[in-house]
């Protein structure tokens, strides 16, 4: 089964009314692949949707608790030291920045084919993991 793992930016947009076409594709696009247990993410993602969540949106704190932990009900990858190490190699080789790289060393540790970004560039694949740009022109929902 081909696992997809998630970007904070692209699980913030199911909270930001600013953008409802994306906040539409996010919430379907993570419904789809956990309904499928191919959505990923990491004790990263949940740490920076949280202060996301709570700060540039200002979600009540206990509603953005009550989500991230939905959240994790996804297979949640936990960052560890070999993790970090990791993505020290891959922000040096890739010349990615050390956040998105510690989310592709995640995303390889969980044998994900995609990663889900808006951040990052999309078709490039690093550490085995290709990035995808959901939002993107021609880019189609995962599935």
């Amino acid at each position: 089964m081909p696992k997809v793992f998630l970007d904070t930016n692209f699980l913030v947009y199911q909270l930001d009314k600013r953008y409802p076409v994306k906040q539409r594709l996010s919430r379907e696009t993570t419904r789809d692949l956990v309904r499928r247990g191919e959505a990923v993410i990491s004790t990263q993602v949940l740490q920076e949707f949280y202060v996301v969540a709570t700060t540039r949106l200002n979600v009540d704190p206990v509603l953005a608790k009550g989500i991230m932990s939905r959240l994790g009900n996804m297979e949640v990858v936990t960052v560890t030291t070999d993790l970090i190490n990791q993505a020290a190699d891959i922000h040096v080789q890739s010349k990615v920045s050390f956040w998105d790289a510690l989310m592709l060393a995640a995303a390889a540790s969980a044998n994900c084919e995609r990663l889900l970004s808006e951040d990052m560039n999309p078709g490039q694949t690093i550490f085995g993991v290709t990035v995808a740009n959901p939002f993107g022109k021609g880019s189609a929902r995962p599935g």
